[in-house]
């Protein structure tokens, strides 16, 4: 059986340690290397080419951060790039909107806070090693409280705009091209973003479940994604619910 193979970049010397136990008691995890740096967490990124990275956002030399930044702008400019680059799993104390923007900005693939429990942490690092976005559950009322102090802007902004465009890859922007995401789907999005079910959609947008299930299917079209997190993950590098 293929093993995850996963490098660890913190530098506390103790939570790298429990970091290391729990994921060692797993068979299908094998840990390849450690650094206590975000310049050497980069090196190591760049030699031994793992799996998935779990990376401390506050670590000395080079924050979580601007690793993965430098780390996915090398990926892009390579000539020849990992046939599966390393995937990136923010894992942090930090839960401010700047730090989870910043994360997804810089292509990190999933944010998740240091209070989760084992059971949720292999969650989260099997579904980033699957290619999937994972968000902490806690991140949703950040975004939750941020979406209500600009949610009066958003309605200005939408009572003008006819459509909206987004950031997005090359694949994406061929779509958002001859499709873009109208004002109703970028409210959509929003809600999407902050946890919101399909019925307290409907309920807030004074529409009916089946209408936003229409709305959600022509979203992930566009934005060229499988699901809800991933379209979520696309709106916050986009700055959509800043």
């Amino acid at each position: 059986m293929t093993k995850l193979r996963l490098v660890l970049i913190e530098d506390h010397d103790l939570t790298r340690l429990g970091l290391r136990m729990i994921f060692q008691q797993h068979a299908a995890v094998e840990i390849v290397g450690e650094a206590a740096d975000g310049v050497t967490g980069l090196k190591l990124l760049e030699t031994l080419q793992p799996d998935v990275a779990v990376v401390d956002v506050g670590l000395p030399g080079l924050d979580g951060i601007e690793l993965t930044r430098r780390y996915k702008q090398r990926l892009s400019a390579a000539t020849v790039a990992p046939i599966l680059p390393t995937k990136v799993m923010i894992l942090t104390m930090q839960e401010s909107e700047d730090a989870v923007l910043a994360a997804f900005t810089a292509g990190a693939d999933s944010y998740c806070m240091k209070g989760l429990s084992v059971e949720q942490l292999l969650e989260a690092l099997q579904s980033t090693y699957a290619g999937n976005n994972w968000i902490d559950p806690a991140i949703a009322q950040i975004v939750l409280q941020q979406y209500r102090q600009t949610q009066a802007a958003v309605d200005a902004r939408l009572h003008d705009a006819k459509t909206v465009d987004i950031l997005a890859d090359d694949t994406q922007a061929q779509v958002l091209q001859s499709a873009p995401l109208t004002p109703r789907e970028l409210e959509i999005l929003a809600l999407l973003v902050i946890g919101y079910s399909n019925a307290r959609i409907a309920s807030a947008c004074y529409i009916t479940v089946g209408t936003v299930k229409t709305h959600v299917r022509n979203l992930l079209h566009k934005l060229c994604v499988d699901d809800r997190t991933q379209a979520a993950v696309r709106a916050l590098r986009a700055g959509l619910v800043a």
